[in-house]
């Protein structure tokens, strides 16, 4: 490892609405190049963070002792200037691959086309199974434009009106009143770009109310629970930001409004290839040996391949989040088969002994578990099975 002493670069990690950025010694903005948690730790531990190489080129970020000689305006600096014109307008959103967090597999197409729905205040809704970086991306797109963002949980919510319009309360000194909700300040905020996370695990009353604030045509907010019955309207330039999880597989989730749906620009988020998900793991995780991300990247791919087969044998393949969440087992120094056992395994069901879904996959994992080397621990007949079946 290079001296731990002389980092590449040095940020500071500011405070912004709910978001922790981070800037450098220049005013550059470099959060998208630090996860969420270790931001959130610099800033909460008052530390600044330093960016260090280790022995293998990989580039990661820790807790730096040092100083920071930094601009003091630095936190006021905007990231993206996003230009009104039509011509820069082309010109930005042709150019903003750059702009693209590198932990974020997305490609070229797809990324261009969120930009521009969002710098065209469009609707966005992000579909595809779930684990496959949606939230992420539309995260993502919060960070690289630099516009105020609002986030709300909507499968999580348990009273929609409450969550969306605001309550009525009582108190002993002014009586009955009504409390507008975090959502009425969300809309009213110019240029902001609102989450709606897991909408599709939303209760239909949240649907309803949404509707009127959706459409190009209306974009107001009636709040139906004050006395006065006040109509807000949505601020110009707010972007809303969907995430939703559309498919038999989904139980949890419900059969989506067509007119709610037709709101909505739908960007579809693809089920990451072997070689984009070895590739996200090692960008994640440089500490972790390349072999077994590979080997992690490529039990997930035989699961993907096996599920979506015609004479599959297991219902779903291993997602994202959850390579994410087993190489992360193995950072904290956990074995391949321990992180299995605890972020794998009870994800499938066990009923059926020898030949149910649990067995399967721990037959997969458990060839990588023997010697953690290489594809030499399938026979011939499953190799070639797993690469005739397309993904």
């Amino acid at each position: 490892m290079t001296n731990n002493n002389l980092p590449l670069n040095v940020v500071r990690v500011e405070k912004s609405g709910n978001r922790f950025n981070a800037w450098d010694t220049d005013g550059v903005k470099r959060t998208s190049e630090i996860t969420t948690t270790t931001r959130k730790k610099a800033y909460n531990g008052k530390y600044l963070l330093g960016e260090f190489v280790m022995k293998n080129g990989k580039h990661y970020w820790k807790k730096f002792e040092g100083e920071m000689h930094a601009p003091e305006a630095v936190t006021t600096t905007s990231s993206v200037d996003v230009p009104t014109d039509h011509a820069e307008v082309l010109n930005f959103i042709h150019t903003s691959y750059d702009l693209k967090p590198r932990g974020l597999m997305m490609t070229e197409l797809k990324w261009k086309y969120l930009i521009r729905s969002a710098v065209r205040g469009k609707n966005i809704m992000m579909t595809g199974p779930a684990g496959c970086g949606k939230t992420m991306a539309a995260k993502a797109v919060v960070n690289s434009l630099d516009r105020s963002d609002f986030y709300f949980n909507l499968g999580a919510t348990q009273d929609p009106r409450g969550t969306l319009i605001g309550n009525t309360h009582f108190d002993a000194g002014k009586g009955t009143y009504f409390q507008k909700s975090h959502f009425v300040k969300a809309i009213q905020t110019e240029n902001a770009v609102i989450l709606l996370d897991e909408l599709s695990r939303a209760h239909p009353d949240a649907w309803n109310i949404l509707m009127t604030v959706l459409d190009y045509g209306q974009r107001y907010l009636r709040l139906d629970e004050s006395n006065e019955s006040e109509t807000i309207k949505v601020a110009p330039g707010v972007t809303f930001v969907a995430t939703a999880n559309i498919g038999n597989e989904y139980t949890s989730t419900r059969v989506m409004d067509k007119a709610l749906m037709d709101r909505f620009t739908i960007v579809e988020m693809d089920v990451l290839t072997e070689a984009d998900e070895t590739s996200l793991l090692n960008y994640m995780f440089p500490a972790v040996d390349s072999t077994v991300l590979g080997n992690v990247a490529k039990i997930a791919s035989l699961t993907r391949n096996e599920s979506s087969s015609d004479t599959a044998r297991i219902t779903s393949g291993i997602s994202t989040r959850t390579t994410v969440e087993l190489c992360g087992l193995l950072y904290d120094g956990f074995s391949l088969e321990e992180s299995a056992e605890v972020s794998i395994y009870p994800q499938y069901d066990n009923t059926g002994g020898v030949d149910s879904e649990r067995t399967f996959v721990k037959q997969i994992v458990q060839k990588f578990c023997d010697d953690g080397s290489s594809d030499d621990l399938f026979n011939e007949e499953e190799m070639a099975e797993a690469e005739a079946t397309p993904a």
